[in-house]
């Protein structure tokens, strides 16, 4: 899903960097209101993990990749606005030092899955709650959607760039990204339930703690 340099055209990857611009710096704004001293430690660590997970990549189709993503994750713990933050952070990192990416299309990468698939994984997440749906279910279903997201925003940047029809990079695209976001809804579903099953017991331990002092 990390777009190369040379693959999108100026209409497509400027006000693509410009949208990403913006979206990163409500973000910022929204972090800074909302976020806990506590949880700034966690922010390193979930980029940690997004950071591996994303770095294991194969090939799709007109030379783009496939990959886990960790939007849902990190929007299902943290919230959408610092989750944008640590997946553009993730992205301008392997852009820089890792040449996962490209510098020109850093912006278009930054709109596909730090935006668009956080938006699409926090959108489902919530909707699903007020369907009172069972956590795993809402959180696997927030991984595939964010992958999916992500990967058809990315196809159609493609597309009208004129580097590859919508017609083959789309199926590419969607079938395989459809079997990543399995794996990926999986992943969240398992990870958000065993950060909240210890944040519990760590709670009820302190509590008891408390109690016994």
């Amino acid at each position: 899903m990390h777009i190369p340099d040379g693959f999108l055209s100026p209409g497509v990857w400027v006000p693509a960097a410009a949208i990403s611009t913006g979206a990163l710096g409500y973000s910022i704004k929204q972090a800074q209101a909302s976020l806990k001293e506590r949880q700034i430690p966690v922010l390193g660590i979930m980029s940690a993990f997004i950071f591996a997970g994303q770095m294991v990549n194969f090939p799709v189709a007109g030379g783009t990749s496939g990959h886990l993503l960790g939007a849902a994750l990190a929007t299902s713990l943290l919230g959408p606005w610092s989750a944008s933050l640590i997946l553009a952070t993730v992205l301008i990192i392997q852009s820089l030092f890792f040449q996962d990416g490209g510098i020109t299309a850093l912006g278009a990468n930054i709109l596909n899955m730090a935006v668009i698939g956080v938006g699409a994984a926090w959108l489902m997440e919530n909707s699903l709650k007020k369907l009172r749906l069972p956590a795993g279910v809402s959180n696997f279903l927030a991984g595939w959607v964010s992958v999916m997201a992500a990967a058809v925003a990315a196809s159609l940047e493609l597309a009208i760039s004129g580097t590859i029809p919508l017609a083959k990079v789309l199926p590419a695209m969607a079938f395989w990204h459809a079997l990543i976001g399995i794996g990926e809804g999986m992943l969240t579903a398992v990870a958000v339930n065993f950060v909240f099953k210890n944040r519990l017991v760590y709670e009820v331990e302190q509590e008891k703690a408390g109690w016994e002092a």
